[in-house]
């Protein structure tokens, strides 16, 4: 029944409103993912975060994305009704979306124009406040646009309504499949008003756009909706059954009072034995969610710490790859693999293949360590303890001879380093060049860095700081020397570069980088390289360059500070592929059995219980991590898997004395209630009873309120008979 005056129109058997809340949920999840895909990397490379912290806000957020919606359940069903809570969830989450955009714009507090943000203060309260109100109106709306859907069917729409909830689950991966592809697009596009950066506020603008078309499509079906009233949150009624039956077992704990079959049965005196018999039955399917979080704590971290592995490897993003193998995995688990087991007859309950799916999630991690350890090989090394590491660069034409500590002699071409590379040292040295040792040089020790020493044509040396790690976000570092003995400038963000001296790294994207040097005297040369993904050069302009002749750029040396990555992101496939068949097992499966394991008017607390693993396992993410503080990344990968695999075994021990249950049935036995309200009086009278004789061996005799009790309940009596 409509609440409203609405007009309720077919298209090819299917309410025409339909089709505003498949499009609703399509801009939204688009939003939603889209922002998603790219706010740790958000987090990392413009609010500064390093990965630790990075992580633990992005898993913060989503643990809160799943914890909002049996706030939104409760909204709903007890005050506002469906209709409602979506839009106004919805006006707050858009506004949550266009405040992030805001923050992620540089130029608000860059006053000197560097590129900058010169109030980071500013732009981290923001983003809070953005992501705080998104997670209120995405996890508010999650649980009230898909059931919003399916009252708008009759009774004999029931085909047409199962159809519908295909195209809307379609929509939702419809979305965030092009929303992976589209908005990391989007963010390495460069924009700005005084300096170009990364275009984060394009990555988040558009999902915010799509969020308000969102909003406006809903809205503009309004008219056609069948909007039911609140009729209570049956959340809230199970979770006062519950609270009345722990307190009354709480009351009644002495030996004197009998016991009962099961716990929920203290609740008998107050609820309906149907309403009981109900909550065991969710009471049940809940115990066994008690290990499930583990799974999402692997599951979401494809988000973080897998997308930061991603910027230390060759290539661009493969996110899209999880969304478009669940398109692809899901038919053919249900047509093809499962079918397959069922004829080998093999007894594969549902309970048994959530525990294949945790494991195959832990093998996922299992190959993301193993990448790992590839990916670490091409990372650079500093030595440990108080080391550091140094390498001559020589500036002359002829080669130079290095005497270090009066033992240790190392060879530098012209206008090359060392051969070998760096140099590591745990204590202040000194060198001699030439052997020259009345103009002997202490290097003094710097601990845990990399540095270059520039050896002059006078055996001067100067040093400098080399990058001691790979550049953020899979950009280049370049940086030039000036061996000649006059000024040089250098485009694309070098700038003037003084004799003999080095410029600040400056980063460039990949693909082909050029570069002008040009002199006082207005002569130029063009240089171009062609860059991969996070190396860093020096570029020695040799004292032999000149500028005024055809190939000049030939004469620069390349000296590499840091390798590019040489591992493409395509390696990461294989854990992509294992943890979203895991979760195609593990999930599907999951949401199937828990529906067919509760009754029917508590589908909806089993959903809440649900996504409530998935915000218990964020924060296991959090908890884990910051306890762990492992130095290397491939052992916490390591230990997410093993105690995935360890939770994996207690849940498989849970299953197999698990007793599947038919709901129908049970509820069946509770079809006539007719004489239930006198049997639950009775019940209380002699469990008031009990309780006055208690106090009164305890007290003294309380007669008078036993009596009273007793007359009470014959009124009572007397009136249902009436």
């Amino acid at each position: 029944m409509c609440l409203l005056l609405c007009v309720q129109v077919d298209v090819c058997g299917y309410p025409l409103s339909i089709f505003f809340i498949v499009v609703n949920e399509f801009c939204e999840r688009f939003s939603y993912y889209g922002m998603r895909a790219v706010l740790v990397l958000y987090f990392r490379y413009f609010l500064k975060w390093d990965d630790d912290l990075a992580t633990s806000i992005y898993h913060t957020f989503i643990a809160l994305c799943y914890l909002t919606p049996i706030l939104g359940a409760i909204v709903a069903d007890s005050w506002l009704g469906k209709f409602k809570t979506i839009v106004y969830l919805s006006i707050v989450y858009t506004v949550g979306q266009v405040v992030m955009a805001v923050s992620a714009i540089h130029d608000i507090t860059d006053t000197d124009r560097d590129g900058t943000p010169d109030n980071m203060t500013f732009h981290v309260a923001m983003s809070m406040v953005g992501l705080f109100l998104i997670a209120l109106g995405t996890g508010g709306i999650k649980p009230c646009v898909a059931a919003f859907g399916g009252d708008q069917f009759e009774d004999h729409q029931e085909k047409q309504r199962s159809t519908f909830f295909s195209i809307f689950y379609l929509s939702i991966n419809a979305g965030s499949l092009l929303s992976t592809v589209i908005t990391p697009i989007l963010r390495g596009q460069e924009c700005g008003i005084h300096s170009q950066q990364k275009c984060y506020p394009l990555a988040f603008g558009v999902p915010a756009a799509l969020m308000v078309v969102a909003l406006i499509v809903f809205i503009m079906g309004s008219g056609m909706y069948n909007k039911t009233a609140p009729k209570g949150n049956i959340m809230l009624e199970v979770c006062k059954c519950i609270g009345f039956a722990i307190k009354n077992r709480f009351r009644h704990r002495s030996k004197t009072f009998p016991k009962r079959e099961h716990w929920m049965d203290w609740a008998h005196e107050k609820y309906d034995k149907l309403l009981v018999a109900q909550v065991k039955m969710v009471l049940k399917v809940l115990f066994l969610y008690i290990p499930l979080p583990m799974f999402w704590t692997l599951f979401d971290q494809q988000g973080s710490r897998w997308t930061l592995q991603a910027t230390t490897m060759d290539g661009n993003f493969v996110r899209t790859v999880n969304p478009i193998l669940i398109l692809a995995l899901v038919p053919i688990m249900d047509s093809l693999v499962y079918p397959l087991i069922k004829k080998c007859h093999l007894n594969f309950t549902p309970l048994k293949r959530m525990t294949v799916g945790m494991l195959i999630a832990a093998l996922a991690f299992v190959a993301a360590a193993l990448l790992q350890l590839q990916i670490d090989q091409t990372l650079p090394k500093l030595p440990k303890g108080v080391a550091g590491q140094v390498k001559f660069l020589n500036l002359n034409q002829a080669p130079l001879t290095v005497t270090i500590d009066g033992t240790a002699d190392v060879s530098v071409p012209a206008h090359q380093v060392n051969t070998g590379g760096y140099l590591t040292f745990d204590k202040p040295v000194r060198v001699v060049f030439n052997k020259n040792t009345s103009a002997g040089t202490d290097l003094p020790l710097m601990s845990q860095t990399r540095r270059t020493a520039l050896v002059s044509p006078t055996l001067d040396m100067n040093l400098v700081y080399d990058l001691s790690k790979k550049p953020d976000d899979g950009m280049n570092a370049i940086r030039f020397v000036n061996g000649l003995g006059s000024p040089l400038n250098v485009t694309l963000g070098v700038g003037d570069i003084a004799p003999l001296s080095v410029s600040n790294y400056s980063l460039v994207p990949q693909g082909k980088a050029e570069f002008t040097i040009m002199n006082s005297g207005g002569a130029s040369c063009l240089y171009s390289k062609e860059l991969g993904f996070g190396s860093a050069f020096t570029l020695v302009i040799p004292s032999t360059f000149n500028i005024g002749i055809p190939d000049c750029w030939q004469a620069i040396q390349v000296v590499e500070d840091i390798k590019p990555n040489t591992i493409h992101m395509g390696w990461q496939i294989p854990q992509y592929f294992l943890m979203t068949a895991g979760e195609v097992v593990f999930s599907v499966t999951g949401l199937e059995f828990s529906y067919s394991q509760a009754p029917s008017n508590m589908k909806s607390v089993l959903q809440a219980g649900w996504l409530f693993t998935v915000a218990v396992g964020n924060i296991i993410v959090l908890i884990v991590a910051e306890a762990a503080q492992l130095p290397d990344q491939w052992a916490e990968y390591i230990l997410f898997a093993s105690l995935l695999a360890v939770v994996c075994i207690v849940f498989a021990v849970m299953s197999y004395f698990y007793t599947y249950t038919d709901p129908a049935e049970i509820e069946a036995q509770f079809s006539q209630p007719e004489h239930e309200p006198e049997e639950k009086k009775r019940d209380r009278v002699e469990m008031e009873r009990k309780d006055s004789d208690c106090s009164k061996s305890s007290k003294g005799s309380d007669k008078k309120k036993r009596d009273s009790v007793v007359e009470q309940h014959n009124q009572d009596v007397k009136q249902s008979k009436m």
